[in-house]
């Protein structure tokens, strides 16, 4: 009973005993630390992936409505990596087709209708690295096949010419 109450009755804590209380916060500190950075880079991350694909639905619907509305494939300048259209869209007075073109330039997926500057359609927070067409016969209706990668989003869509 007499070391019980030596032990009650003592005043301030050994070197051993704030050694141990010193290691044994570290510990836990270091845990919730490590636990909220990588909450908060999980989050970065899937605001990049919601951003990218967000990025890439947006572009393929524009690529789509531009095909589906498209009078035909302008094959001298269409390749794998570069799609051009005519179209009776975006027409000048007096003109009855225009020609408007998609390509990669840069990270970043461009749309040029004729005679003007092209467009950047992603944002530069998000970089393109795959764009490629490839063209299908349905019957004979053409369509074009697009392969996109946006950042680590890969989608593939398939549009035909309706106008032809």
């Amino acid at each position: 009973m007499e070391h019980i109450t030596n032990f009650i009755n003592k005043k301030g804590l050994t070197l051993v005993e704030v050694v141990v209380f010193v290691a044994v916060f570290s510990i836990i500190l270091l845990v919730v630390v490590s636990s909220l950075f990588w909450m908060s880079s999980s989050g970065f991350k899937t605001k990049a992936d919601r951003e990218a694909g967000e990025n890439a639905r947006r572009v393929l619907e524009i690529m789509n409505y531009e095909i589906r509305g498209a009078k035909s494939i302008y094959t001298p300048t269409t390749t794998s990596n570069q799609l051009s259209l005519e179209t009776s869209r975006y027409l000048s007075v007096g003109e009855n087709g225009t020609f408007v073109d998609f390509f990669l330039c840069g990270s970043a997926i461009c749309f040029k209708k004729e005679s003007q500057n092209p467009i950047s359609l992603t944002s530069d927070s998000v970089q393109v690295t795959n764009l490629q067409f490839s063209q299908v016969l349905n019957g004979t209706i053409p369509s074009i096949k697009i392969n996109l990668t946006v950042s680590s989003v890969t989608l593939t869509s398939t549009a035909s010419l309706r106008n032809y």
